[in-house]
């Protein structure tokens, strides 16, 4: 049993690229009398911006999206506010996805096929100031962690810098230079520069290399 006041209301931003399911997940958390939606993004980028202006106590954010990925959007959410609680709501059960997420500073890791119960128990605990991971991910990340113990290679998250990432990843979406210069509010040059080091440090000399990589290592997804 959770020790959250539950007459206190719980401010929830929603965050995913599929407006059906948000707009699901809305209708069953508005019927909870402690919980209030207070915005809803379908992009990383979007989830930033409202998080810095809303200010919301949990969001509960999807990983694979379009612009910015969830984890990343983690990472900056939370680097401008360490107050916020994030919990991921992902069809993923992947443990680098769960790995990953938890080092960007979620409290939390849930699957979409959670059921409503699992969801609203996550957000009471983590409330709390709690961790919730849900058995499957927990037992994914204990047998994980014991076979692979000793054995971690580099991922992209060790390879490449968070502003490396978002090139890599709008690279992958099919942006050119000029559009991820606007973007990312930086020079041409700038992402030219980020683009070389990636290929240098991934060992990568075309888009199509780069855009296979970015979709094996979970930075975006093939629509």
């Amino acid at each position: 049993m959770s020790t959250h006041d539950r007459s206190a209301i719980t401010r929830i931003l929603l965050v995913d690229d599929h407006r059906l399911f948000r707009s699901g997940l809305h209708s069953l958390l508005a019927k909870q009398p402690n919980i209030e939606i207070i915005g809803e993004a379908e992009d990383g980028v979007s989830a930033v911006r409202l998080a810095q202006e809303l200010a919301p106590d949990i969001v509960l954010m999807d990983i694979s999206m379009p612009k910015l990925n969830g984890i990343e959007a983690t990472r900056q959410i939370l680097s401008q506010n360490a107050a916020i609680r994030v919990i991921v709501l992902s069809m993923h059960a992947d443990r680098r996805f769960v790995i990953e997420a938890l080092k960007a500073g979620a409290c939390g890791y849930l699957l979409k096929d959670s059921a409503i119960e699992e969801v609203l128990n996550a957000v009471g605990v983590i409330v709390s100031n709690q961790v919730y991971l849900s058995r499957r991910i927990t037992n994914i990340v204990v047998k994980d962690y014991i076979l692979m113990a000793g054995k971690t290679g580099p991922t992209v998250y060790t390879l490449l810098s968070a502003r490396e990432r978002e090139v890599l990843q709008l690279l992958a979406e099919g942006r050119n230079t000029k559009e991820i210069a606007s973007h990312l509010n930086v020079s041409v040059k700038t992402v030219e520069t980020h683009r070389k080091q990636v290929m240098d440090k991934l060992g990568l000399h075309t888009i199509a290399e780069l855009t296979k990589y970015a979709i094996r290592e979970g930075l975006t997804e093939l629509e």
